[in-house]
């Protein structure tokens, strides 16, 4: 296979006498490979690109010294001249023999290294290690440029059989923890439940266990961490009560727990399994408000009018006891009309009163939707696609999630929630992990002012109006092109310019939901800036914000908001790899049937098609659409025949055939239909 073998000592050096070189501009610095080929270096003085060959010895959140040169493009780039401080000690990877010695190949393919086990160690036969095993890896040498690296042996993790690599690639290569610690274990696994002894202990919890609350959530969810209840006022108007699990009763801060929790920073959901930010005794037990069960939760109890506008807000620590576990499609069918109260899984006392709520629910919901319209909120036509496995993991179908009076009545509860704590907060400047989505910048949204004039979608004196981020504008659009031909191109363009919401330890509003001030209050259980928030609420309630825990909190903030916000783009990626892999791995199976889709992408080597039924997406090869050349339009975001003018553009119905598939890497390849 070409491999090196593990080098020691020094190589000889040539004769030094010659004119010595200027020495480098050295800057410090954390590497961030992104891929294979494809690496960043954050400095004190900005982020810079890694020149091909850049890397050397270095490995993924090493610390590095670089220097910077300018290789014919606009930009200095960086080369890695010293590692100063590793960041990965252990590693998973597959075993192979390779004579005298052993070979470990990375799961995580941005190590880009060979790892060797040398002949005299004997971790291989201890373990009982064979060809092809996953194992877990402890380097003894770093890889350099004139040697590979060397590894002992510490876990044999399993054998391909046992495991799905194609998920423990994703795992591995998106640095996700997988095990938690013996002290994290042994700290949860001590944690009792005692809602009575709260409730005595705790002067302003609230006992709410007379309400009939209850969940709402999909069919395979396993922890709860929000309950609601709703009634209409005699004097008009509504009052809607929104439950959270009181996750932060249970975790100290800077617990072992904790300190876990805050690294995560969130739970990430692959295709076939959840990787938890808590120990499963306190996401799936104790923190999970499970029918039948008392649970202690932060309330937020909501007072609205007979528009759907919030007149007053109260939080409280509470105890709560759920009346009734329900999945979207059972609420569904009882909004639609198609099963009775008498069909809920609850209680027969219960079931009429869990109706009456869901119905008021999905009143509310109707109220809030168009009053979040009437300030500004832009909401965005989404599908979810979420593949399928049987109990062996393979794919067997895909299940398309849309938005349905169920999934909305629920989610504008939370909004509601959300807004009203980061309120109480903000009125009070109190430093919290605000949730803040900024406007977007002028220049991505003039960007996309050609294509939405040649779409027809802006009226005379629109233009300047959406550049500067009306968001008024942006609704006008979207509603015109729905239900046209341009109606995915428009939503695709004015999606791609919005920035990215992050987490900041001061309220900035955000953009999207038209709200003043906005924070993630309603899932504690897989968001760590949810277990913030709830801290500073419990801090603002009891009235012991100058606390010395408190303080040591907003001291650290900034970096919590951070670490939250890049660890949520790290497994929101991870999540979509899962899926990705799973996909081709089921369109294997289907190579050359042909399926309906759209165009989602567009570049000079082809274009993205999603299929209508299962979202699955791959690449239609520019070199597949036809003999004559094409030619890219950036603006149009669009590929043009020279010759016959032919042209493929986002938003464009096409049909195709399966050509090709390559699960290991989640691709699937399109030809034109009938052009195979």
């Amino acid at each position: 296979m070409g491999r090196k073998r593990p080098h020691h000592g020094n190589k000889r050096r040539g004769n030094t006498s010659g004119p010595r070189k200027k020495p480098y501009a050295l800057i410090e610095g954390t590497i961030h490979v992104h891929r294979p080929g494809l690496a960043t270096v954050e400095t004190a003085e900005g982020a810079y690109t890694v020149a091909r060959g850049g890397v050397r010895g270095a490995m993924n959140e090493d610390t590095v010294q670089i220097s910077l040169e300018r290789r014919g493009g606009p930009e200095p780039q960086a080369i890695v001249r010293a590692v100063l401080q590793r960041a990965t000690a252990t590693f998973l990877g597959t075993f192979e023999p390779a004579g005298p010695l052993g070979a470990v190949t990375p799961l995580d393919n941005r190590m880009g290294h060979d790892f060797f086990v040398l002949p005299d160690d004997r971790s291989v036969e201890r373990l009982g290690i064979g060809a092809g095993d996953v194992v877990e890896a402890r380097i003894l040498e770093y890889p350099s440029r004139d040697s590979a690296g060397v590894v002992t042996l510490e876990r044999r993790v399993g054998s391909v059989e046992d495991l799905d690599l194609l998920v423990e690639t994703v795992i591995a290569s998106h640095g996700l923890a997988t095990r938690f610690s013996a002290a994290t274990l042994e700290q949860a696994d001590a944690l009792t439940l005692d809602v009575e002894g709260a409730l005595a202990a705790q002067k302003g919890r609230r006992d709410l266990r007379g309400l009939t609350t209850f969940t709402i959530d999909p069919t395979d969810a396993r922890d709860f961490d929000d309950a609601v209840d709703a009634r209409r006022l005699a004097e008009g108007g509504y009052e809607v009560g929104v439950h959270i699990a009181d996750v932060t009763h249970y975790l100290p801060w800077d617990s072992s727990m904790d300190i876990e929790a805050r690294q995560r920073t969130c739970s990430t959901y692959l295709v076939d399994r959840v990787l938890p930010m808590l120990p499963e005794r306190l996401c799936n037990d104790l923190c999970s408000l499970r029918p039948d069960e008392d649970r202690l939760a932060m309330t937020v109890r909501l007072t609205l009018d007979a528009t759907g506008e919030v007149l007053d807000a109260k939080a409280m620590p509470s105890a709560i006891r759920s009346h009734a576990r329900l999945d979207y499609a059972t609420a569904d069918a009882l909004i639609q009309g198609e099963i009775g109260a008498w069909d809920l899984p609850c209680a027969a006392e219960d079931a009429p009163r869990v109706a009456e709520a869901i119905a008021v629910l999905d009143e509310v919901a109707q109220l809030r939707l168009a009053l979040r319209h009437r300030r500004g909120a832009v909401d965005f036509e989404t599908r979810e696609a979420r593949v399928m496995l049987d109990e062996d993991g393979r794919p067997t179908r895909v299940e398309v999630r849309e938005r349905t009076r169920a999934t909305s009545l629920i989610e504008e509860a939370m909004l509601m929630a959300n807004e009203a704590v980061a309120k109480m907060l903000s009125d009070l400047d109190i430093p919290a992990a605000y949730r803040v989505h900024e406007r977007p910048a002028p220049e991505s949204l003039a960007a996309t002012l050609p294509v939405l004039h040649e779409l027809r979608l802006l009226e005379p004196g629109e233009a300047e109006r959406l550049t500067a981020g009306d968001p008024y504008v942006v609704q006008d659009v979207l509603e015109r092109a729905q239900g046209t031909s341009g109606s995915y191109l428009a939503n695709a363009l004015l999606l791609r310019a919005q920035k990215r919401a992050i987490y900041l330890p001061h309220n900035d509003g955000h953009y999207a939901l038209g709200a003043s001030a906005y924070c993630h209050f309603t899932s504690p259980i897989r968001r760590y800036p949810d277990v913030v928030v709830h801290r500073a609420l419990k801090a603002r309630l009891a009235g012991t914000m100058g606390s010395k825990e408190q303080q040591a909190i907003v001291k650290v903030l900034p970096q919590i908001c951070r670490t939250c916000s890049e660890r949520e783009r790290v497994a929101d990626a991870a999540a979509r790899d899962s899926q990705k892999v799973k996909m081709a791995q089921l369109y294997a199976g289907h190579i050359g049937e042909r399926y309906s889709g759209i165009v989602v992408g567009c570049e000079r080597y082809g274009l993205f098609v999603m299929l209508d039924d299962t979202c699955a997406e791959g690449l239609l090869p520019t070199r597949e659409l036809g003999g004559e050349w094409f030619s890219y339009d950036d603006t149009r975001m669009a590929l043009i025949g020279e010759e016959s003018g032919r042209t493929f553009s986002l938003g464009q119905r096409i049909a195709v055939e399966v050509a090709e598939t390559n699960p290991a890497r989640g691709q699937i390849d399109f030809v034109l239909a009938g052009k195979r």
